[in-house]
């Protein structure tokens, strides 16, 4: 056979030999069975994977649940100590119980109560000094028999104010010797093989949020205070002032209550991206009312064009409801959502304009969902009282 032959039959795979007629076309009809069988074998494998993820956050839910029944009035009793303590809340643990430490240090701080955190191998190694007298102390262990906190309980207790802790039982070396033991029970783990921290520490943590959030209230922490610790981001935004985020008046449409609506339109006008509402003022800089693009629509859907020429007043909404540049931006963005409105002026103690809160720079920022826009009317603000202009 010449080579040329040789080579004209490689490229011609799929032609059956002698005797082997159908073979190759009964292969590929198998192809798209043997698919189909592996695409229903992942979805039964993903099906499996997904119900194992829930039955974890199921069995861990039904440990708070059950942990919640178990308390007693001893976290009531470590939560006022807490708030009565005149130094900081020292927390120590080793483990996870000790990374779950960490994490209420960072919740005591940041809701009125400082913290810090002790490790038990530093503390033995010189770090006891952190301790003083007026500080309390927190000890975490499941079990209340790690070696390293229990060794250190005692010492700890003795230099500061008191010690609580938090175990799953009463009976245990650390317990025992606390000032305020906080028991929240023995939990089976959501780990397959029952062993990993998993339970356990969802509730260890749960219920040092829960004594962390009471000793806060027993502070009277408040929501100004909340915001002076969280100046940086999401939350920050959400908890700065007015005057972080308003519109400066050299941005906005302003003008007097006695000019034309059309004249109003015409010499209103800014540069840039400009708001939906023009704030009407008298003679003397008071702000009395708002006219919006929207109240515009309406006299033009209604063909009223001869009011076009009549007072921005007659058609205005009276007596808006307004901010002070100091009110906080979450109650701003409740008002706005409250009142159903899209504008919302900044006023002085004289009530005269100094900006504007535009609920499409909130959605920019990412505080308010679209969604919020297009549920309500995007109309005239509300009219509270009448006044009188001047």
């Amino acid at each position: 056979m010449s080579a040329a032959h040789r080579y004209d039959q490689s490229r011609q795979p799929s032609q059956a030999l002698p005797g082997q007629a159908g073979t190759f076309s009964s292969r590929a009809e198998t192809f798209p069975s043997q698919a189909g069988s592996q695409r229903t074998g992942s979805s039964d494998l993903l099906g499996q994977q997904l119900e194992s993820i829930r039955n974890t956050v199921r069995q861990e839910a039904a440990a708070l649940t059950s942990a919640a029944e178990i308390l007693d009035e001893s976290v009531v009793q470590a939560a006022r100590l807490t708030a009565r303590c005149q130094g900081s809340v020292i927390v120590t643990g080793v483990g996870k119980a000790g990374l779950v430490g960490q994490k209420l240090v960072a919740t005591l701080a940041s809701t009125g109560t400082p913290a810090h955190f002790l490790h038990p191998t530093e503390a033995i190694h010189g770090d006891f000094g952190r301790v003083q007298q007026r500080d309390l102390i927190w000890a975490f262990s499941n079990s209340g028999r790690s070696s390293e906190v229990v060794q250190i309980a005692s010492q700890l207790r003795q230099q500061g104010s008191g010690l609580v802790t938090f175990t799953a039982d009463a009976s245990s070396p650390l317990a025992e010797v606390a000032d305020c033991s906080i028991v929240f029970g023995k939990h089976a783990e959501a780990c397959p093989r029952g062993l990993a921290p998993t339970s356990s520490t969802t509730v260890m943590m749960a219920v040092g949020d829960a004594v962390a959030m009471l000793a806060s209230e027993l502070r009277q922490f408040t929501a100004n205070d909340f915001a002076r610790f969280h100046p940086g981001g999401a939350l920050g935004k959400k908890f700065c002032d007015v005057q972080q985020l308003m519109r400066p008046l050299s941005t906005c449409r302003m003008t007097h209550h006695s000019v034309t609506i059309r004249d109003c339109m015409a010499l209103s006008s800014v540069t840039g991206r400009r708001s939906g509402a023009i704030m009407i003022v008298n003679d003397a800089g008071v702000l009395t009312g708002v006219f919006t693009d929207s109240d515009l629509a309406r006299l033009l859907e209604s063909r009223a064009e001869s009011a076009l020429d009549r007072p921005v007043s007659e058609q205005m909404a009276i007596d808006p409801h307004c901010v002070d540049p100091a009110t906080l931006l979450s109650d701003a963005i409740s008002l706005l959502s409250q009142l159903r409105i899209s504008e919302l002026p900044v006023v002085d103690d004289y009530r005269r304009p100094l900006g504007m809160l535009d609920i499409t720079d909130l959605i920019a920022i990412g505080e308010v969902e679209p969604q919020q826009l297009w549920d309500h009317d995007r109309a005239t603000i509300p009219i509270r009282d009448s006044v009188t202009l001047s």
